[in-house]
């Protein structure tokens, strides 16, 4: 085994989402989110589970924070509900869901734990997907409007943001695949959301870096994967190239460098959606810092029957999968790193979110003992080490995720958390991962296996 020892200003933390641990869906005025509807269609979520209770964040934050002290963590990843601070995404603002997420802040705060916060995860306001969801444009001036409100409710204690979590996953699962929240599929539609998705996060950043409390560094969290070709050969590599573009760099590159990847086998992405003249210098507002969110890698081959991307992904050939049937690949999480400090060389990374689905219960003596969790984490972990060794400006850790939560259309059956909760009690058990992990935070140091 080798040690790779952690800076001490490195941040261990973990990561959540309003909708997977919030509950109280229609309490103290919040409005309806496209997941609370989606959720409550017969046969969208598995088992016919909803996020209505979830794991009781709304009342049980300040137990959940104690508890995160008490591992040793220094920083969370939280989002806010845009319908629970705008019931209707715009005009009226509701103090009651304002007033919330200042006694979360508050409560993080005093426990010396750094709230990170994101502005977005995925619980749109029903309202405005009535009126056309993300593919109407008009969303872009909501949500830099909404960006606004919180930023000076919150921005005094807030100083580390995020646009956006995953806006690929987001827009292409919901408009596109059907498979998440608004459960639509209509692909020209999925793309226009897209890139209203991209002037909004341009639009929210300088709304950010206007507001009356200055950020420290305004970001977004990105779902990546490094890209394997299936074979060696020419086309393979290229197709690989091209889902890299389009699954990593469709929403950074505009943000970064005021323009689309080159992911289509033909032409660009003007000639499939309407870009106006003037709307990349909205959506051109370089980030502070990048969040990369990542599970495993992807493994594609060319599609000559896909006349836009050309890309098919098959499977992994990895022999050892999570609960989620995900490959366990722990050099993704380093060449990931890699790749885009390699890209962007001037900007410090954050791993925003990595974590793994196993459903370890309670044993005979009430403890769980997720062997596998620790095992997954302390590899992939190691190649977050690895990849600061080779030069890489890794600053944090957000493990996901803190306690077992409602896992989108999965419903409860796949449990990400370091924290064991029992939904029908709410009961809380640390797992043996979480008492790991607080032994890792504590202390910076990580033993692993060092390479081949």
């Amino acid at each position: 085994m080798a040690t790779y020892t952690f800076p001490k200003d490195f941040l261990w933390g973990t990561a959540s989402a309003s909708y997977q641990i919030e509950g109280a869906w229609n309490e103290d005025g919040k409005g309806e989110s496209v997941w609370d509807r989606f959720s409550h269609t017969p046969g969208k979520i598995k088992m016919g589970d909803t996020g209505d209770a979830a794991c009781d964040f709304y009342h049980r934050y300040a137990g959940d924070i104690a508890l995160m002290s008490d591992l040793g963590l220094n920083a969370a990843r939280i989002s806010l509900s845009w319908p629970r601070i705008m019931p209707s995404g715009k005009g009226q603002v509701n103090q009651q869901g304002l007033d919330f997420y200042n006694r979360v802040v508050d409560e993080l705060l005093k426990r010396n734990i750094q709230p990170w916060v994101t502005l977005y995860h995925w619980d749109l306001p029903q309202a405005l997907e009535d009126i056309g969801g993300w593919p109407n444009r008009d969303l872009a001036e909501y949500f830099r409007d909404y960006a606004a409100v919180v930023a000076d409710s919150l921005g005094d204690r807030v100083k580390h943001w995020m646009a956006f979590n995953e806006p690929w996953i987001f827009t292409i699962l919901g408009y596109l695949m059907g498979i998440h929240a608004p459960g639509r599929r209509e692909p020209v539609a999925a793309m226009k959301a897209t890139h209203t998705v991209n002037i909004a996060q341009g639009l929210a950043i300088r709304a950010l870096r206007e507001s009356r409390n200055k950020p420290a560094a305004v970001g977004t969290a990105f779902s990546m994967s490094p890209v394997h070709p299936r074979t060696d050969s020419r086309e393979d590599r290229a197709a690989a190239e091209r889902w890299h573009q389009f699954y990593n760099m469709w929403f950074l590159d505009p943000v970064m460098r005021g323009e689309y990847p080159q992911a289509y086998v033909q032409g660009s992405f003007a000639d499939h959606v309407d870009i106006r003249p003037g709307d990349f210098d909205k959506i051109k507002a370089p980030l502070d810092f990048i969040g990369i969110n990542l599970y495993t890698r992807a493994v594609v081959a060319h599609d000559p029957n896909d006349h836009n991307i050309g890309v098919a992904q098959v499977r992994a050939g990895g022999e050892e999968v999570t609960d989620f049937g995900w490959e366990v690949y722990p050099p993704a999480l380093s060449e990931m790193i890699l790749r885009v400090a390699k890209d962007y060389p001037d900007l410090p990374i954050y791993v925003t979110e990595n974590g793994c689905s196993y459903g370890d219960a309670p044993g005979p003596d009430g403890k769980v003992n997720d062997q596998r969790r620790v095992s997954f984490l302390r590899r992939f972990i190691g190649e977050v080490g690895r990849a600061m060794q080779a030069g890489a400006d890794v600053r944090g850790y957000f493990l996901w995720t803190f306690t077992d939560n409602f896992e989108w259309a999965e419903g409860f059956r796949q449990r990400f958390g370091i924290v064991y909760c029992d939904f029908d009690t709410q009961r809380r058990v640390v797992k043996e991962s979480g008492h790991w992990y607080s032994r890792l935070a504590r202390s910076g140091a990580l033993d692993f296996d060092p390479p081949a």
